[in-house]
């Protein structure tokens, strides 16, 4: 038990999240980022989604990874995470279909996403299934956290509202001169924010700032 949870480990689940974060460190994602971060609740389907696929696409590549040749390995990769894809496209319709239907295509286009598919060719292929679970599992949290965080802002000062819920539409907030920002609902707001976010995480980390 020791050894699963060693302190590399704790550093593979962890570096994601902040100083190796896919979204802010290595760039990468940005376009579902702008894309389903209009309101909170797509935000984090999405960011689960990709976190859960990317766990068991990670695991399922790392105990092929020794019988797939050199040559069809970007192949198999595709088909493996395309069947996952399928089944998470296939459990939002069945189970959250309007949170699906905002989401549109870009479920879809998690085939093709350059965090998930640079986990399996740079990690997976490298290293063993509970490892590659756990940089499955810190790759996905850390795009979702960026997710969360823009989805906050835009959903917050673009709509008034968290999750739907009413929390800056009142009268009283209204007579002191507020007024919803609907720029803040459009994709270059979105990137804004990230760059915003980009900036606070190298101003406050040295190791970044050597890069």
């Amino acid at each position: 038990m020791g050894k699963l949870f060693s302190k590399e480990n704790r550093e593979i689940l962890s570096a994601p999240l902040s100083l190796n974060n896919p979204v802010t460190v290595q760039v990468l994602g940005i376009c579902s980022a702008l894309a389903v971060t209009a309101k909170l609740e797509p935000a984090c389907v999405m960011g689960l989604s990709v976190t859960v696929i990317t766990a068991f696409a990670n695991v399922v590549i790392s105990l092929l990874r020794k019988t797939v040749p050199n040559r069809i390995r970007i192949i198999v990769q595709l088909v493996v995470v395309a069947a996952l894809v399928t089944i998470v496209s296939e459990i939002l319709k069945a189970f959250a279909y309007d949170v699906s239907v905002q989401l549109s295509v870009y479920v879809g286009l998690i085939i093709t996403n350059c965090i998930l598919m640079g986990r399996l060719e740079a990690f997976a292929m490298q290293n063993g299934p509970w490892e590659a679970c756990l940089d499955g599992i810190g790759s996905g949290l850390g795009y979702a956290k960026v997710l969360l965080i823009v989805a906050f802002f835009r959903e917050l000062l673009g709509s008034g509202t968290l999750f739907g819920v009413n929390v800056l539409n009142y009268e009283w907030i209204k007579e002191m001169g507020y007024v919803n920002n609907g720029l803040m609902l459009m994709p270059p707001m979105a990137l804004i924010i990230v760059a915003c976010i980009i900036w606070y995480q190298r101003a406050h980390n040295k190791e970044l700032q050597e890069k």
